[in-house]
């Protein structure tokens, strides 16, 4: 269990304090913040737990979420920018994560495009993003924006993967819509990524509450980057320094833009640039995975 008020204590100087939100068990935290989202929530409000009944990742698919096993964390923010610019975000939660992961354990995160966190070849955790845009007469904005980050944290065994548990859509009309973006999976069951978790790749016992503090305030700084122009332009530079997936990597792309070529970077958007046979593509949604051609 978490001890809530030495996390007080820890996050006093972050926007966070005062607004920590804990579950023992919820069906999802990232239900749990968006509807508190709808309900006015403030900026900086979290909610986490440490057990999940219907946790979510791309796409919809079931994650699982052991009781006391894994950091599953949820943040609502109300960022003031374009709509434009909402896809920077899972890529700024990505390397907070990245960040948060290193300092507490010395494991270097990759990142897999567009935010799937892995040590070498397995997987330990990831990011949804579900946001609303609002549409407004000098263009669309950002409502609410609320990052969910699961993280495997004690987990020794994983159980075989099983297929998709699919819920149904989760975006709605266009000018005020919800949007999914990100992978918070532990060992994604539609593209069979092996799973791993910190304990077992940094060979000793992660404390859950010291990676959720430092996960905060790498969090907080990230994107806070989002609202200064010369910041928000070095995201996709230092997400392509932090990944071995988003320049020269022969890869298959899953999603509405299916494609395979060899990746060629990111945009300013943060989406994915793929050379194929056809040219090159920009890839705005869906997963990748490698590829042998």
């Amino acid at each position: 269990m978490f001890d809530l008020a030495a996390l007080e204590v820890a996050l006093a100087d972050t926007i966070f304090a005062g607004h920590l939100h804990f579950s023992p068990l919820t069906d999802s935290t990232n239900i749990d913040a968006l509807e508190a989202a709808r309900s006015g929530a403030p900026h900086g409000s979290v909610y986490f737990a440490d057990e999940q009944l219907a946790g979510r990742g791309r796409g919809d698919h079931a994650w699982r979420s052991a009781a006391g096993e894994g950091l599953y964390v949820s943040v609502l923010l109300r960022p003031r920018i374009p709509a434009l610019r909402l896809p920077l975000t899972p890529l700024a939660a990505g390397l907070a994560a990245a960040d948060a992961i290193r300092a507490v354990s010395g494991l270097t995160v990759d990142l897999r495009w567009p935010n799937d966190l892995l040590i070498g070849p397995r997987k330990a955790g990831g990011i949804l993003v579900e946001s609303k845009i609002e549409s407004r007469p000098k263009g669309s904005t950002v409502s609410f924006a609320v990052v969910g980050i699961g993280i495997n944290v004690h987990q020794r065994a994983f159980a075989p993967d099983l297929p998709p548990q699919r819920r149904g859509p989760v975006s709605a009309t266009p000018g005020s819509k919800d949007r999914s973006l990100g992978t918070p999976v532990a060992g994604d069951p539609e593209f069979a990524t092996p799973a791993t978790s910190l304990d077992r790749e940094a060979g000793r016992r992660i404390r859950r509450q010291s990676l959720l503090v430092s996960l905060l305030k790498s969090l907080q700084q990230e994107t806070d980057g989002l609202l200064d122009p010369i910041a928000e332009k070095t995201i996709p530079r230092r997400v392509e320094q932090a990944s071995t997936w988003v320049s020269g990597r022969q890869v298959e792309v899953h999603g509405p833009q299916a494609c395979a070529g060899v990746t060629a970077g990111l945009n300013e958007y943060g989406f994915l640039l793929v050379r194929t046979a056809n040219g090159l593509v920009t890839v705005q949604t869906g997963g990748i995975r490698a590829h042998s051609f």
